[in-house]
Parts: C-alpha cells; sequence; structure tokens
C-alpha cells in the first residue's frame, strides 16, 4: 500500500543496531576522550610553602644554603627542577631568605666569606650579604622569599617564575 508506514524486519534490526551501537560507543568513547583530554585541563599551585631544615642550623649573621627540588606537571611530562636559597638570620632571629639566582642572568650566586659578598661566576656580579647589588651587570637585588617558623622548621613560600 502507497503511504504506508510499515518497516520490514531488516530495516529494524539496522535501527536498533545503529541506536545500541551509538549508545555503547558513548559510553566507552566519553570516558576515554576525558581521560585524554583531562591532564591538559589541570591547573597546578605554583606557590607553596618549603620546608628548609630547622632554624637551629642556621648561625646568626652567616648565609646559609638550603637545596630543595620541585616537581611540575605539564600534562602527562613530569619535570623536577632544582632551587637553592640563602637564609640569613639576624640578632634577633629576623630572617631574610634569598635566591641563589643572580638577577642578571639567572647563574647560581656563591657566598664568598673572604669578600663578604655574594659572588656570580658568569659576569662577575657582587651582591652585599643582604643581597643588594655592590657591582657588576645585575640590575637588582636578589630576590626574597617570605618565610615563617613553624615547630622549629624553617619555611619558605617558594613561587617559580
Amino acid at each position: 500500500m502507497p503511504g504506508s508506514h510499515e518497516v520490514s524486519r531488516r530495516d529494524f534490526v539496522k535501527v536498533v543496531t545503529a541506536i545500541l551501537g551509538s549508545i555503547m560507543g558513548a559510553v566507552v568513547g566519553l570516558p576515554a576522550i576525558g581521560y585524554l583530554i583531562s591532564p591538559a585541563s589541570k591547573s597546578q599551585k605554583s606557590a607553596a610553602w618549603v620546608p628548609l631544615g630547622p632554624l637551629e642550623k642556621i648561625p646568626v649573621g652567616v648565609p646559609v644554603l638550603f637545596s630543595f627540588t620541585r616537581s611540575k606537571i605539564n600534562g602527562w611530562e613530569k619535570t623536577v627542577n632544582s632551587y637553592a636559597v640563602y637564609a640569613l638570620r639576624g640578632n634577633n632571629d629576623e630572617l631574610k631568605i634569598m635566591s641563589n639566582a643572580c638577577t642578571h642572568l639567572s647563574c647560581r650566586v656563591t657566598w664568598n666569606e673572604e669578600k663578604q659578598a655574594y659572588i656570580c661566576p658568569c659576569h662577575d656580579g657582587r651582591f652585599d650579604i643582604e643581597g643588594n647589588v655592590i657591582a657588576g651587570p645585575p640590575p637588582s637585588p636578589l630576590k626574597l622569599y617570605e618565610a615563617k617558623v613553624e615547630n622549629g622548621t624553617l619555611l619558605i613560600l617558594f613561587t617559580e617564575g
């Protein structure tokens, strides 16, 4: 009969198979797509309190170098970077925490007891015990970090960049 909406058994099986296949594909495919996309959408904290060690290990008036590592996850790539800071303890337990990266080209400065200065080996930049520039090309003082002491342990608020 013309205009009849009868569906043959073969067409019915095709339609039902297509619908069930689409549902099963969505059930399996959507979580798989989420798994592949999720690492790229995660954000990582850029600032954290990093423990450096016991406050009692820092003598008054002498810069002490502390090293630590931080891991960073970018998608599926995990990198571990090493950092170091100098801790300077004053007479009244005031603390000054300075990066050991020169502000000129980020070379690592070292404390020279004889010259009473942090010296950069790259371009002979020099900083005084407080981290202020005294010679060479560095444009600014050494970067300072916020510090606190909890239960006798020195912590710094480390921010990358």
